[in-house]
């Protein structure tokens, strides 16, 4: 049940990533998608910490011995969801504003990776870490279609800062790392124990060949 999780995720990421490059791009989801045939995700990552050793003392006529215990700390991450069907109704719900001042974008964050949501402003893909919590919060936007807020998301350089305000505060990501990957690159979803976030968007601009991806840190907590 798990693995077939896992693979609806996988193959629902590339037709949203196709969905990000504009509606064009939705025809050929179908066929990019059977060409992912599974993926793994780590939604839980553990930590243990034992004492380094047990002491034993024996003294005529008793003996007394030490034990340490061992410590476990579970760190349960986001599960990212399945992406609807593209042009599934969904309701328009902001999550708060997306700034990226360096290339001029101020938008509703709106929750939702589907065609529906995304024609009206970057959306934020459900089950992914929400902004300011631990795990990687994943952000999708148009950049040929509708007011295409990511068309320059390829202009952004390590310590560009992207802000995502909510109800529970304004977390300021600083850019660290972009990169170019192809439609099957599911990790971009893949949830961390750290707090990062990952917008994308398809590349070059009109093409739905690639994907630009920029990995961001938060750096205020």
């Amino acid at each position: 049940m798990i693995g077939m999780r896992h693979r609806s995720i996988a193959l629902s990421l590339v037709a949203v990533l196709l969905i990000g490059c504009g509606n064009d791009a939705v025809e050929q989801a179908g066929t990019d998608a059977t060409l992912l045939a599974s993926t793994t995700s780590r939604p839980h990552v553990s930590t243990s910490t034992t004492a380094p050793a047990t002491t034993s003392t024996t003294e005529a006529p008793a003996t007394t011995t030490t034990m340490a215990a061992t410590t476990t700390t579970s760190v349960v991450l986001p599960l990212p969801l399945p992406a609807p069907a593209p042009r599934a109704k969904e309701p328009i719900v902001e999550l708060g504003t997306l700034e990226i001042p360096s290339i001029g974008v101020t938008k509703p964050l709106l929750e939702g990776v589907s065609l529906t949501v995304l024609d009206n402003g970057p959306g934020h893909w459900p089950g992914t870490a929400l902004p300011g919590q631990i795990g990687n919060v994943v952000i999708g936007g148009h950049r040929t279609s509708h007011d295409r807020p990511f068309r320059n998301i390829d202009k952004l350089v390590i310590g560009d800062e992207v802000i995502l305000s909510t109800g529970e505060g304004r977390f300021v990501y600083k850019v660290t790392s972009t990169e170019v990957v192809t439609p099957d690159a599911i990790r971009v979803i893949d949830q961390t124990a750290a707090y990062t976030a990952t917008l994308f968007a398809c590349h070059p601009v009109g093409s739905t060949r690639e994907r630009y991806i920029v990995h961001l840190e938060l750096s205020t907590l």
